[in-house]
């Protein structure tokens, strides 16, 4: 049989305007195996690129007409998941390093070795191979769960978490800013990484910035970068947040407390792709995707005058607004679940779930604090559990005592509370059930523990049995 050449299967597109350096790549290439397509400009090259399948591009920086720096921007604008290794004499490594900050892949400085260029092509391609196994994982993992972040699925099934959901699936492609409502502990971050990940630009950075944490002078110079001499202290250059996230995307949690100036400074870089750090001159071209999150009512800041109105509606072109856990009850026995199964293995604990009663105290709950307060109460839960069911004596007292403010009967360990005028037909009813439970439906054995005859187990069972059909 063989031997499977180590280029075999890939489609490469070399461009130059020397025909001699085309001839000479496409030959060594396909003694690799590949299939190569060559281009004499960036112009006919850009027409591959449009017309047919390609893995790889290799392409001469200076070339008359649209340079490779052109070309790279145009093909990756065309295919964002294409890698482009960049070709350069000496006297043009500052341009192929920029190439590089557009999102080339490599360069190499002419005149190089075939050994080398074989070398940086093969990796190149084993990273394409890599990003393709990656996009199918993801595909199997939606069939199992649609929506998952990191690998974690995002848990819900509420109409308003699907709606929220088929925003978010529409609007991740887009280059569109999006503007992430909703109250602490709804999950914004998670819908923002959502957004970067579901997008073209998952390989690049995702960056986050917390406006609410930081004073507004650290604010500006962790945004925008500086220069060494800035100002006391800034003893070396420094890239700001929105130069690191660079052809990713820029998470700016809780926008709505940026200072006047940093707004201003901010609605400059949406509208000219462009910046300068502290203390700098030099004008930094940027390509970010801008999500913002806030639990403020912007529009309100804008009518007040403490937020920019043309920042606003910069920041707004798509709003995503996450609903309450309150407004979702529906969702919140499959997040308790999801929690407990998560913080069980991570512990190394035997539990199997939560009980009826547990389930029904997490419904009457208001959940101030969302899902993050569920997170935290369920991880408490599993790790200070003593059994293998979390049961209402596993939560805490606020939560244990919802239910008894909405005046519902629930179960506490071996206790069952009814709060004052409840319908003596639901006691009866909730008593035999919960006996049958201890005595693991054992009627006779239920019965001596209510002090009642089994008969009348059996005729009130049957009677709710008749009511129900």
């Amino acid at each position: 049989m063989a031997e499977r050449k180590r280029f075999e299967g890939s489609s490469l597109l070399v461009v130059d305007d020397e025909a001699e350096h085309l001839l000479s790549l496409r030959r060594l290439f396909e003694r690799e195996g590949a299939a190569v397509h060559t281009a004499a400009s960036g112009e006919l090259a850009l027409e591959v690129v449009r017309k047919e399948h390609v893995d790889l591009i290799l392409c001469d920086l200076m070339m008359p007409g649209m340079s490779g720096q052109d070309l790279l921007r145009a093909a990756r604008a065309v295919r964002p998941d294409l890698d482009v290794i960049v070709m350069t004499a000496y006297a043009t490594v500052e341009n192929a390093v920029e190439a590089m900050r557009e999102g080339a892949y490599d360069f190499i400085q002419k005149p190089f070795k075939s050994a080398l260029i074989l070398r940086v092509v093969e990796r190149a391609l084993e990273r394409q191979s890599l990003k393709a196994e990656n996009i199918m994982l993801r595909r199997e993992l939606a069939e199992v769960s649609p929506d998952t972040v990191r690998g974690k699925p995002i848990v819900g099934r509420s109409p308003a978490m699907m709606e929220t959901m088929e925003i978010v699936r529409q609007a991740a492609p887009s280059t569109a800013t999006v503007l992430l409502q909703g109250e602490s502990g709804t999950g914004k971050e998670l819908m923002a990484r959502a957004l970067h990940e579901y997008s073209g630009r998952l390989e690049a950075p995702f960056v986050v910035v917390n406006c609410a944490a930081l004073p507004e002078s650290i604010l500006e110079a962790e945004l925008f970068g500086y220069e060494k001499g800035a100002f006391t202290g800034a003893s070396e250059r420094k890239l700001g947040r929105i130069e690191r996230a660079h052809k990713g995307t820029l998470f700016l949690d809780e926008v709505g407390e940026l200072s006047p100036q940093v707004q201003a400074k901010l609605l400059r870089v949406l509208q000219e792709n462009e910046l300068e750090r502290l203390g700098g001159h030099e004008t930094i071209h940027v390509d970010f995707r801008l999500v913002s999150a806030t639990n403020r009512d912007l529009e309100a800041a804008v009518q007040n005058g403490t937020f920019r109105e043309d920042l606003y509606y910069r920041l707004n072109v798509i709003a995503v607004r996450l609903p309450p856990l309150r407004d979702r009850p529906e969702d919140i026995p499959l997040i308790a679940d999801h929690f407990v199964r998560r913080y069980a293995k991570k512990n190394a604990k035997p539990i199997t779930g939560i009980t009826e009663e547990a389930r029904k105290a997490c419904l009457a709950y208001r959940w101030p604090g969302n899902v993050r307060e569920l997170e935290n109460v369920m991880e408490r839960a599993v790790v200070l559990a003593k059994g293998e069911v979390l049961d209402t004596l596993d939560l805490p007292e606020p939560i244990r005592n919802a239910s008894r403010e909405r005046g519902e009967i629930r179960r506490e360990g071996r206790t069952v509370v009814i709060p004052l005028g409840t319908k003596l037909e639901d006691v009866e009813r909730v008593l035999i059930h919960e006996t049958l439970k201890e005595t693991d439906g054992d009627k006779t054995l239920a019965a001596q523990l209510l002090g009642i005859a089994a008969r009348t187990i059996y005729r009130k069972l049957d009677a709710e049995k008749k009511k129900d059909d």
